[in-house]
């Protein structure tokens, strides 16, 4: 059976957006699978988890299973949570925007063990070449740093409808428009780094 990436939260429709990013991190190295309950977990067949992502209020209720993997467990908190930072865990707001959950997740993956994680997804900058032109990636590299289409247009010296021509390109060339999934797919392509966000 392969390694699972075990997402837990009563939450569906935050699970499944997770779940996304996650996917686009990991790649198809792992399979990440969502459970509503950690009843659901326990009776269910699975294989090695590195990494569980569970909500808090199932850690809370929880706490000896999890205590013991602090390490490999990332809280699902919603707001600021420093009682389960200073318990070892890492944690994700979730009522953060997407983009910042991304983040989130991308330095996470790096504190914990960058690019050298076996199963973490490793796509290089020539694949990245081949799928978006060198102007996309100067374009998809201002998005997610945060600048709106009229100061990409201004900094690169194009039109606004250029720049807008270059988004929708790149929003199918990767099909998605979620600012969190292109900045997750810019930062592991290396059109921008981490620290740039």
């Amino acid at each position: 059976m392969r390694p699972q990436m075990v997402i837990i939260n009563e939450n569906t429709l935050s699970a499944m957006a997770l779940r996304m990013l996650l996917v686009d991190v990991v790649g198809n190295n792992i399979d990440v699978v969502y459970y509503s309950s950690f009843d659901e977990f326990q009776t269910a067949e699975h294989g090695v988890v590195p990494h569980f992502f569970v909500s808090a209020d199932v850690v809370f209720h929880n706490s000896a299973f999890f205590h013991d993997i602090a390490s490999r467990t990332i809280v699902i908190t919603e707001g600021d949570a420093p009682a389960f930072a200073q318990s070892g865990f890492h944690t994700i707001d979730a009522t953060a925007s997407e983009q910042v959950i991304a983040r989130q997740i991308l330095n996470i993956r790096n504190a914990g063990h960058g690019s050298s994680h076996p199963h973490a997804a490793q796509p290089t900058t020539a694949e990245s070449s081949m799928i978006l032109s060198q102007r996309e990636q100067e374009v998809l590299a201002l998005l997610v740093k945060g600048y709106i289409n009229k100061e990409v247009a201004d900094r690169l010296n194009i039109s606004l409808a250029t720049v807008i021509f270059h988004r929708n390109n790149i929003s199918e060339k990767l099909q998605t428009r979620s600012l969190g999934r292109l900045t997750i797919y810019a930062v592991l392509n290396n059109i921008v780094s981490l620290s740039e966000l």
